[in-house]
């Protein structure tokens, strides 16, 4: 440790005004030149050296009984490594508007608010710290990575206007993170990646306006996170995947007015819990979003939301709310759910059961009908020359009343043809009187008897043919009845 004799004016005057919480301020002034930008530039009266800063850090300065201590400094230039790793530190540190050559370590500290404003500094330090306050580094730019991983924070971390980056692809490592208060980092810009796994946020996180870089890789990863609330909206924009598997948020989560970026996938919501997702961004996100698992109470969401690959299996929501102007029928919801790659039954099924939940049975029937004609896409040559004839005889069973429409006609067609053309008694003088109508339904029905087909011989020529087809078309028609009935109350 440096005695005092052995210390700059600079020095001098930041040990004595640290028993009293005094900030030292070194900043030229109006002559210009205390953009920390230019710091490493600044001359020995504005510089600080980092064994000098540790030692007041750690109460190497005794302060008078009932002080309130706090090392405060601007516009100062900070040579070598402000190391505090392991200490326990009972007063404020402040730094405003200052450079660091080296970057600062808390590792494994416990300490009070910690405030890096305005400065430059190659990267920060904070693995498993315990701050008993707040990690204010707003407006700074950090040009290496910031590590918080396992650290615990009583107050918030601002990081409003921060700039982080970092030549390795991890701008801020967080993962474990215990916040107790909230993360505000609106206008943050960021280039690599930003790190949340496993983070306890409590108070939520705020990133309005944000603009987080990592192209071809994740530039937000926030697996397994809990939150209160995530707000990505305002103009906040990813190029790169935002990647929240699993993660928990018990209110909002929202992407409005957001624009989302990625190669192949440009937002991972899969096995996530969430109160409310808006999903209302500025234009569709340019990779896929993927759903899959997902739970959700109330899902907002807008004709431009989706990309053209939206994965949705398993996703279960309890409520589906438009966006105001947007139309919301059942047309745009199936090729919502069409955007699936491949065929998928459960998401059918979910919107279906959306339908019934709210009283539209109606539009729960189109669904589920949209749903066959999906799955015969997939099927085999028979299967799909099955599926046809169920879904044009009875609509897969979810439009019955297509098989009366068939029966009226070809009883119709039968009618006419037979009353023109009348068959020869089996029987001559016995039997019940020809009735055309009613011989045309005792071919169609085919169980049962009406009694005139056995008294009554099939007539000759192109009526015979008739006969065989209305008996043929009867079996088809009664077949076709109950498979659709049937699939359509086991919900297949």
């Amino acid at each position: 440790m440096l005695s005092y004799d052995e210390m700059t004016p600079p020095e001098r005057e930041l040990w004595d005004a640290f028993p009293e919480g005094r900030q030292v301020d070194l900043r030229a002034g109006a002559t210009g030149g205390d953009d920390p930008a230019g710091g490493a530039d600044w001359g020995p009266e504005r510089t600080l050296r980092a064994a000098v800063v540790t030692a007041l850090a750690r109460g190497g300065s005794a302060a008078p009984p009932g002080a309130v201590t706090a090392l405060r400094v601007a516009g100062a230039r900070i040579t070598g490594r402000l190391d505090l790793s392991g200490a326990d530190i009972g007063h404020l540190l402040w730094f405003e508007g200052c450079w660091f050559e080296e970057g600062p370590s808390f590792y494994g500290a416990a300490t009070r608010t910690i405030g890096i404003i305005g400065s430059r500094v190659p990267g920060l330090d904070a693995t498993m710290a315990r701050i008993e306050g707040r990690l204010d580094l707003r407006r700074s730019v950090l040009h290496s990575r910031v590590s918080l991983v396992n650290a615990r924070v009583a107050g918030e971390l601002a990081l409003t206007g921060a700039a982080l980056s970092d030549p390795d692809g991890l701008a801020l490592s967080a993962g474990g993170l215990v916040m107790e208060g909230g993360i505000f980092a609106r206008d943050l810009t960021t280039r690599g990646e930003v790190r949340l796994v496993g983070a306890q946020l409590s108070g939520g996180l705020f990133m309005e306006g944000a603009r987080l870089e990592n192209p071809g890789a994740s530039a937000l990863v926030a697996d397994n996170a809990l939150a209160s609330t995530l707000v990505f909206s305002q103009g906040f924009g990813a190029l790169g995947t935002v990647r929240l598997r699993g993660a928990q948020t018990t209110d909002q989560l929202t992407f409005r007015g957001a624009t989302l970026s990625g190669d192949r996938v440009a937002l991972d919501c899969s096995r996530m819990q969430a109160g409310d997702l808006d999903l209302t961004p500025a234009a569709p996100p340019t990779g896929a979003v993927d759903l899959q698992g997902a739970q959700i109470a109330v899902l907002h969401d807008s004709e431009d939301a989706w990309p053209d690959v939206v994965r949705l299996q398993g996703l279960v929501y309890g409520s589906l709310q438009p966006a105001e102007g947007a139309r919301d029928d059942v047309a745009r919801r199936v090729a919502w759910i069409r955007r699936e790659p491949g065929y998928a039954p459960q998401p059918y099924e979910q919107l279906a059961s959306w339908y019934r939940k709210v009283g539209h049975d109606d539009d729960a029937r189109r669904v589920l009908l949209a749903k066959q004609r999906h799955r015969r896409s997939v099927l085999g040559t028979a299967g799909r020359a099955w599926g046809h004839l169920l879904d044009a005889v009875v609509g897969y069973g979810y439009r019955p009343w297509l098989a009366g429409v068939w029966i009226a006609a070809l009883t119709v067609l039968g009618t006419w043809v037979f009353r023109a053309q009348s068959p020869q008694p089996v029987k001559a003088g016995e039997g019940p009187p020809f009735n055309a109508l009613v011989y045309t339904l005792d071919l169609l029905i085919p169980i049962g008897g009406l009694g005139q087909r056995s008294s009554w011989y099939w007539p000759e020529g192109p009526a015979q043919w008739l006969s065989y087809t209305l008996i043929a078309a009867g079996w088809l028609l009664t077949t076709a009845v109950v498979a659709g009935v049937t699939r359509s109350l086991n919900k297949t």
